[in-house]
């Protein structure tokens, strides 16, 4: 089956190896990142969510309304609204993008930063609260007919929806965690089921966990799996090694030796979430693994998010993501720590090469592949 690269949407050009030169939401800066990413052979672009951020909804409407293929992935957290508040807005950016919506849905992992806005569920309470909520965002993206709902988290009689998305019969849900609560909830809901770059080992081990859950909720189907790395590429594995290296120390530097956090959301140390936990103990166990995977990059920023890096020239880190896509992974997101240069290049140098791969994997094992 085809592959698909996730970019980023970022509102301005700031990255952890460079303080961002303007304000927080650049228009004229998220339009040229949003049409590099369109013009490069991009298929989606994420626009993020944190507590004092832009926010992702409108920033995505913004970027639809001046683009004409790219996808747009919008992060959004259940305690920001109602769910079919939530439902409402979702089809309606689907109906100004002509379809480019897909959602996805973040539980949260650190507990200071839900309170920033209001939220003092625990963890495994935001979780069910996670798939409560979208249970409710497909329903009223789908039923013409009024319906009630009563559950743990939210209570409402007698709504039906006057918009619905122009994708049928939904737009897809995204999805992502590393704990039981989290493998439960999204292999129960999430079309598409996001997992942050490990060792090919462990990320086959999650991807099984991830079906088991989706077979324990009784589904049929399980959910597209997404990956993703931070792509350090240069024209020699020398340089791209230099260049990772050079990376490392400019992050260092600005975090004063792992003493300054480089954001509010992210602390350097001790994070809560099993995600960063999981990233910061494969780098305690070694720098390089497999073909080009490098974790000095997480290990720098306390397991930040998407912080392991693939490594090396162009060839070296399409083939590495080749590994991923023979274990059962769909969907490739990548971001580089120039966020304009780096989604170029990554468009112009990577994303052919695993195309390329990837079509003559399909036709030599015919229409029963993947």
């Amino acid at each position: 089956m085809p592959v698909e690269f996730l970019g980023i949407a970022a509102t301005n050009d700031g990255s952890e190896t460079t303080p961002r030169s303007g304000a927080s939401f650049d228009k004229d800066y998220t339009l040229r990142l949003a049409r590099a990413h369109e013009d490069h052979g991009w298929d989606r672009i994420l626009t993020a969510y944190g507590s004092g951020s832009p926010d992702p909804a409108q920033a995505a409407a913004y970027i639809a309304a001046r683009t004409e293929r790219i996808q747009l992935l919008i992060a959004h957290r259940p305690n920001l609204s109602i769910p079919t508040f939530a439902a409402k807005t979702f089809a309606t950016l689907d109906h100004i993008s002509d379809g480019r919506v897909t959602v996805h849905f973040i539980t949260g992992g650190n507990d200071h930063e839900q309170q920033r806005e209001g939220d003092y569920l625990t963890k495994d309470e935001r979780y069910t609260r996670t798939e409560e909520y979208i249970r409710i965002v497909k329903r009223a993206w789908t039923t013409r007919e009024p319906f009630d709902h009563e559950g743990p988290h939210y209570r409402f009689a007698d709504f039906v929806s006057d918009v619905f998305p122009v994708q049928q019969p939904r737009p897809r849900v995204s999805f992502g965690g590393s704990s039981p609560a989290a493998y439960a909830a999204g292999g129960a809901e999430a079309d598409i089921y996001c997992l942050w770059g490990e060792p090919l080992a462990q990320t086959a081990e999650q991807i099984e966990l991830v079906r088991q859950a989706a077979r324990a909720a009784g589904r049929t189907d399980t959910p597209k799996i997404q990956v993703a790395f931070r792509p350090i590429i240069a024209p020699t594995e020398e340089l791209a090694w230099e260049k990772a290296h050079r990376t490392v120390d400019t992050i260092k530097a600005r975090t004063n030796g792992g003493t300054t956090p480089l954001t509010r959301r992210h602390r350097l140390s001790s994070p809560e979430n099993t995600g960063s936990q999981r990233l910061l103990a494969v780098a305690a166990e070694g720098e390089r693994f497999d073909r080009a995977l490098w974790t000095p990059t997480a290990a720098a920023t306390g397991g930040a998010g998407n912080s392991n890096a693939l490594v090396g020239t162009p060839e070296t880190v399409a083939q590495a993501l080749l590994d991923y896509y023979d274990l059962g992974v769909d969907i490739l997101s990548a971001r580089g720590y120039d966020l304009l240069g780096d989604a170029i290049d990554f468009g112009r140098y990577v994303i052919p090469i695993v195309r390329e791969e990837v079509a003559k994997r399909d036709a030599e094992s015919g229409p029963a592949s993947k």
